[in-house]
């Protein structure tokens, strides 16, 4: 028996993005093409973006297709950071969290760098929330060096919500840039970019069951963030080449699904979680949850394992039919400690024996049990194992 609890990592195709993306792929025609063909599959390109404005709740002009949330969070922090940058040169302190996903933080690392940014890195609690009283304090005390705050709204390995928009309000009254990596958030929780107060906001079609390869980034009309891509000026001019018209309405498709059973998915999802979380901490009574005490998502459990690895348990798990993960899925396959438990204080040995258990639409009351009936004899022989190898 497959058991697949990584969702958060990528979440099965719902039947809705199925059926838009093959009516779409049967359209012929370029969306930039004048002639009527074109303007066929130009239809389709824009009822999509009507649909993922609605989903976002923001203006449709916003919305700018990308092939997924590490292109979205490049453009926007890049884009934004030497808008700012450009216009005032001592505008290069980039505020983010050392606990963001690596396709926010990368960027962000790159311009530190490769173009002088300074990196102000906000302080975590140990649960993974932000300290958002000391952060505003920052902002208020260096507001004129910030060229950029990019936070994410929900951390991908722990689940943790953090009120972005609290500290885009802040931002917004005192001119200063601000992103958010929403990829975790979009079709989880509610948000609305209209009320949010941000600059941009980076979302993922994978994530809520449309086919890889596809996203989108949410910018506000006012900006004008510097682009990446050079070519035909498509896209606000932020994402020159032809668009992707059948991947952009699978997309808005499986947006528009995941906004309709959000709420009745999140009531199923969190009793599912709750119910996990207590058979486990019950069985082994020393696991840790990460983000106790903290705002999060109904699908995602993140625990410590103390005294074992994530590789072996994962390993372990895996030979029972039993997909999760150790943390983000976007490292190129390499298991290391958690970037993000070290950044919440975590020494490195618990950082390296944490378990991602996330849930999506698809799970099942029997999916969950499976794991707990495996969750027991994979730590006790992942225990042995790492004492065996500890006595030779």
């Amino acid at each position: 028996m497959s058991v697949f609890l990584d969702h958060a990592a990528t979440t099965p195709l719902r039947p809705e993005a199925m059926v838009a993306l093959e009516k779409a792929l049967g359209v012929l025609g370029n969306p930039s093409s004048v002639h009527s063909d074109g303007q066929r599959t130009r239809a389709i390109l824009e009822d999509a973006r009507d649909q993922i404005s609605k989903a976002a709740d923001c203006n449709r002009s916003e919305v700018v297709f990308t092939s997924g949330g590490t292109e979205s969070n490049n453009e926007a922090i890049k884009g934004l950071y030497w808008e700012a940058n450009n216009k005032d040169p001592l505008k290069n302190l980039i505020i983010t969290s050392a606990a963001e996903h690596h396709a926010a933080l990368d960027p962000a690392l790159w311009l530190a760098a490769e173009q002088g940014a300074e990196i102000h890195y906000v302080d975590l609690e140990a649960n993974g929330m932000v300290k958002l009283g000391e952060l505003e304090e920052f902002i208020m005390l260096n507001s004129s060096r910030i060229a950029l705050i990019s936070l994410i709204w929900v951390n991908n390995e722990t689940g943790v919500i953090t009120d972005v928009p609290r500290i885009a309000k802040l931002a917004k009254e005192l001119g200063i840039a601000i992103h958010s990596d929403a990829v975790a958030a979009f079709g989880n929780i509610p948000l609305s970019f209209k009320d949010s107060n941000l600059t941009s906001m980076a979302i993922s079609g994978h994530k809520v069951g449309s086919p890889i390869g596809v996203g989108a980034l949410i910018v506000s009309r006012g900006a004008k963030p510097a682009s990446l891509l050079h070519g035909g000026g498509q896209e606000r001019g932020l994402r020159s080449g032809t668009m992707n018209y059948p991947l952009a309405a699978a997309f808005a498709a499986a947006a528009a699904a995941a906004q309709l059973d959000m709420a009745l998915r999140a009531q199923r999802l969190v009793g599912l979680r709750d119910h996990l979380e207590r058979e486990i901490l019950k069985a082994i009574p020393n696991a840790l949850r990460t983000a106790f005490g903290a705002e999060r998502v109904p699908h995602n459990a993140h625990l410590i394992f103390d005294g074992v690895q994530s590789d072996s348990l994962l390993f372990l798990l895996d030979q029972r039919g039993i997909s999760v993960s150790a943390g983000s899925a976007c490292q190129a396959g390499v298991l290391a400690p958690s970037h993000v438990l070290l950044a919440m204080g975590y020494s490195e040995t618990q950082a390296a024996a944490c378990l991602r258990i996330t849930l999506g639409r698809t799970t099942t009351q029997s999916d969950v049990d499976v794991f707990i009936d495996a969750i027991v004899p994979s730590f006790e022989q992942s225990l042995l194992a790492g004492l065996s190898s500890r006595a030779i």
